[in-house]
């Protein structure tokens, strides 16, 4: 059975997003000159000149990318499954294929792919672009894909109060493709299934099947 794990721990220290009203204390932001700075000193340090040309502007372009990058840290997945409707449904809702990109946190480089999400409702069902957005914010920190899948199955078992919940994550990791073992078409897939889809077999085949297709792969 997979660990108990309470709101705070699965938003992973974030806060409420910065457009959002102010619960508590006020989120932290993105120290853009600091990260300037380091970016500066990182091209010195590999032997090239900060200050010629073509890498005068790349610090502070780098700081506004790592500002997009890691803004999920600054957000708060939960408040994106608060909204939602009273419905009698009991059959499995799937949304397949919700792209993303992220960041690995071992190597600062992307993993990019598709996230499957299916759940039985409990008498609540969320809008589906809802489900994308909690990917969308859940990518946007420094990841691993493992951890990604989970956070993003105990949101929806722990906010909606479903039956069950299945999360697949199927994604390239630039880490393995362009250094290290150089293994271009490598595709890491991942799953978390809570609730019904683990503990009943047939369930589980079902919500697997929507995904894939007659024969999962």
């Amino acid at each position: 059975m997979s660990k108990t794990r309470n709101s705070t721990e699965i938003a992973n220290g974030s806060v409420a997003d910065e457009h959002e009203p102010s619960t508590g204390a006020a989120a932290p932001q993105v120290d853009q000159p600091r990260i300037a700075r380091a970016v500066r000193e990182i091209l010195a340090a590999v032997g090239e000149d900060p200050d010629r040309e073509g890498l005068r502007e790349t610090p502070a372009r780098v700081a506004r990318l790592y500002s997009e990058l890691f803004a999920g840290l600054h957000q708060d997945p939960r408040k994106h499954l608060q909204k939602f409707f009273t419905e009698k449904y009991d059959e499995i809702v799937l949304v397949r294929d919700i792209s993303f990109n992220s960041t690995c946190e071992h190597h600062l480089l992307p993993f990019m792919g598709t996230a499957h999400i299916g759940y039985v409702p409990n008498g609540r069902v969320v809008g589906l672009s809802k489900l994308a957005r909690v990917v969308e914010v859940v990518s946007h920190r420094p990841q691993v894909q493992e951890r990604m899948t989970e956070q993003i199955a105990d949101l929806l078992e722990q906010e909606l109060g479903v039956k069950g919940v299945a999360v697949v994550l199927e994604a390239t990791h630039t880490c393995m493709t362009i250094r290290g073992i150089r293994k271009p078409g490598s595709l890491c897939v991942t799953s978390a299934m809570r609730g019904i889809f683990r503990s009943n077999l047939s369930s589980r085949s079902e919500v697997m099947t929507l995904i894939y297709g007659h024969t999962p792969r």
